[in-house]
């Protein structure tokens, strides 16, 4: 894959962008008209369309009065070629896709890293300041743009504006002023927590309804959220059970992006606090099945609470130890006549 800058690119990327996307828009395209539509000769459009040829793409030769070309189908997959809007668009969507529960969450990460690593250092910031909290379910799909502007609203901290629409009412009138403070993906759908500056209450509001409005409002002061917890504050504001429902919750920190952890989390809160740090508060049937289960995630763990899953934590550490050192098992298979 190979991100084209817009505004900075050769003339020859961004030509060949443009060949290519006028190939994929139907079958045949005569060499005249390819070469008008680009503002070039027929001499270049032969010379851009072997370019794309070395790159792996099948562009087939069309015989005829006029002659041309067509984009078929290959046998392996070619280098990507993509603007930097789609290029975010294209990383946001893997996001949402490892946390839809649809078979494919593994796949979307290692799609998502590999996407990651060859974004320019700007379009990786937008991306990794996309903060995405998921309290279960699956997300929907929403305007790629009003999650930026909400997740760049809420790092700034600064209040945002914007219309909103229900089923009986259109987004009109005064605009909403919230405080943002988290993005929230809960049973398909998301939601932005924020205080109310109007109604001096919480309120949460569902996006794909929202429609932001610039300049955003001025800065304020985070709060805590009722509780100091969003998954119990989610909780109650829709009256279901989710993390509450197990008798042992903790929360840790884990030394891993989100997005590898939103997808094997459950009915857990996933929430990244910094780049490649995830807050995750989730629950299990017991201490030590907690523990046990915080462990798959392969990294450094920072144990926020309680007090009992530090415990079980040490108590595991303690039976790997012993584990590792061989114990009864070991002193068994010394034992003559033992199997």
């Amino acid at each position: 894959m190979q991100v084209m800058p817009v505004a900075s690119s050769t003339a020859t990327s961004g030509r060949l962008l443009s060949l290519l996307s006028l190939l994929q828009a139907r079958r045949d395209w005569p060499g005249a008209l390819l070469a008008g539509r680009l503002g070039v000769s027929e001499r270049t459009v032969r010379r851009d369309v072997d370019r794309l040829r070395e790159l792996g793409y099948p562009i087939q030769a069309v015989k005829g009065p006029e002659g041309g070309y067509r984009l078929g189908a290959g046998s392996r997959l070619p280098p990507l070629l993509f603007d930097e809007e789609q290029a975010v668009a294209l990383a946001v969507a893997l996001r949402i896709a490892a946390g839809t529960g649809a078979g494919i969450e593994e796949a979307a990460v290692r799609a998502l890293t590999t996407v990651r690593q060859v974004l320019p250092a700007r379009l990786r910031q937008r991306v990794d300041g996309l903060r995405i909290a998921a309290a279960g379910g699956s997300a929907i799909q929403v305007d790629t743009d009003v999650l930026l502007v909400l997740s760049a609203a809420i790092r700034a901290t600064e209040e945002v504006r914007f219309g909103y629409a229900s089923p009986s009412r259109p987004a009109d009138g005064e605009p909403r002023r919230v405080q943002p403070h988290h993005l929230v993906v809960r049973s398909g759908r998301w939601y932005l927590v924020g205080w109310d500056a109007v109604r001096a209450d919480w309120r949460t509001y569902r996006v794909d309804r929202m429609r932001p409005r610039v300049p955003n409002g001025p800065r304020f002061t985070p709060r805590e959220v009722p509780g100091g917890d969003v998954a119990a504050f989610l909780s109650a504001r829709f009256k279901d059970s989710g993390t509450d429902a197990w008798p042992c919750r903790g929360e840790v920190v884990l030394a891993r992006p989100a997005a590898d952890v939103a997808p094997f989390a459950g009915d857990g809160v996933v929430e990244e606090v910094a780049p490649g740090k995830t807050r995750l508060l989730t629950g299990s049937w017991s201490w030590p099945a907690l523990a046990a289960g915080l462990l798959r995630f392969d990294c450094e763990i920072d144990v926020v609470g309680p007090p009992e899953l530090r415990a079980a934590f040490a108590d595991l550490a303690a039976r790997a130890a012993r584990a590792g050192a061989g114990g009864e098992a070991a002193k068994l298979r010394a034992t003559p006549g033992s199997r």
